[in-house]
């Protein structure tokens, strides 16, 4: 039995393709037609559209394998030319998503939610200007150290208490929450720190310093923090080390909160020596007329004979010398001594503690020329 010319099937074989594809071209077979209210296209089992296009009111279309697109995986869409635009935006829609998709966060930018911490600063800055309130009507540091040590004979248990016992902890935090960080809500009030960094430097270094090294304290790390927060995004991090002492430091930190911590301790320190330290004038290391104390002075003969003798001793380092001396070296030991990275070691004890004892090592050296 012998089929008809349009019904026969091909083999694919490499010398019937001209056959084949001429018997396609006249077939009559049936097409899967995809309709809509407005608008028809036709697709052949072999996915390909009539070159001679179709006539609609009285026009004739284009062919729509003219106006084929690719998507951005390489499969093409055949379209005419009336849907044309609408392909196209699908397209360009596909061609964001996946660029979009490279980019971290969907190629959204997060702003991130800054914690001003703004009951904290108040009470954390308040310290200075009540430390100042002390100094300058002659108030006894020993009576401040009694008062503080009193204070952390009830802080500590309560904070352990705290640790220990969620009931405690909830009654706790209702109360003085909103003054702790959410690091410390799991770990040691900074509290604590702050109270031993203030009694030790009241207790170890003469008052002036110690008063300076609170204001330090006070003044210096609450505008570390503040500027690091605002400006911190433009500048870039602090390295690991320091590159002339590689003391180690903290990347967390900002070079703006760096900038910030030492001109302010340069400040407090120029203003303390200027106008505040001869409210009190009995008590001062140093002073702008008559240099450095003598009590950095004695007891220093070996190193003011060594240096007698070769021409280098007489120098009191009073007036705009010894004050400029003093500034420069109290804002670079407040940037470096907020900076640091010291473990577990709290920022609230430590600062006090090296700026106080720096500024006694710089007024030895002083001591060395008087």
């Amino acid at each position: 039995m012998t089929l008809p010319a349009n019904d026969a099937f091909s083999l694919g074989l490499a010398h019937d393709q001209h056959r084949r594809s001429h018997s396609l071209s006249r077939s009559t077979s049936p097409k899967v037609s995809f309709s809509s209210s407005t608008k028809s296209t036709s697709f052949s089992p072999h996915n390909s559209v009539q070159a001679n296009g179709m006539k609609r009111n009285g026009k004739r279309r284009v062919s729509s394998r003219q106006n084929s697109l690719h998507l951005p995986d390489g499969a093409p869409i055949l379209q005419d030319a009336s849907n044309s635009d609408d392909l196209r935006t699908l397209v360009q829609k596909d061609t964001d998503i996946k660029s979009s998709r490279n980019t971290p966060n969907g190629g959204r930018t997060i702003k991130k939610h800054v914690d001003w911490e703004i009951p904290r600063k108040i009470l954390h800055s308040s310290i200075g200007f009540f430390t100042i309130y002390l100094y300058t009507s002659h108030g006894s540091p020993r009576h401040v150290v009694v008062v503080l040590s009193t204070a952390l004979a009830f802080i500590v248990p309560a904070d352990i208490l705290r640790l220990r016992y969620p009931t405690f902890e909830r009654t706790f935090e209702k109360c003085v929450g909103f003054l702790m960080r959410e690091s410390e809500k799991k770990s040691s009030n900074g509290v604590i720190w702050y109270i031993l960094g203030v009694n030790f430097a009241l207790l170890a270094y003469p008052l002036d310093i110690a008063v300076v090294a609170i204001l330090i304290l006070s003044w210096a790390d609450t505008a570390a923090s503040t500027f690091g927060r605002l400006f911190g995004s433009y500048t870039p991090p602090l390295p690991r080390r320091l590159p002339i002492l590689c003391l180690p430091l903290a990347p967390r930190k900002s070079l703006a909160g760096f900038i910030a911590a030492s001109i302010t301790g340069a400040c407090i320190a120029a203003s303390f020596w200027t106008w505040v330290g001869p409210m009190r004038y009995s008590d001062l290391s140093w002073s702008w007329d008559q240099g450095v104390s003598t009590a950095f002075v004695t007891g220093q003969e070996p190193v003011k004979s060594a240096l007698a003798s070769i021409g280098m001793s007489g120098i009191k380092a009073g007036g705009w010398l010894g004050l400029s001396a003093i500034t420069l070296f109290a804002g670079m030991v407040s940037g470096v001594a907020e900076a640091l990275d010291l473990g577990s070691l709290d920022d609230n004890m430590t600062l006090p503690i090296i700026a106080g004892g720096c500024l006694c090592g710089l007024f030895k050296f002083f001591g060395w020329f008087a």
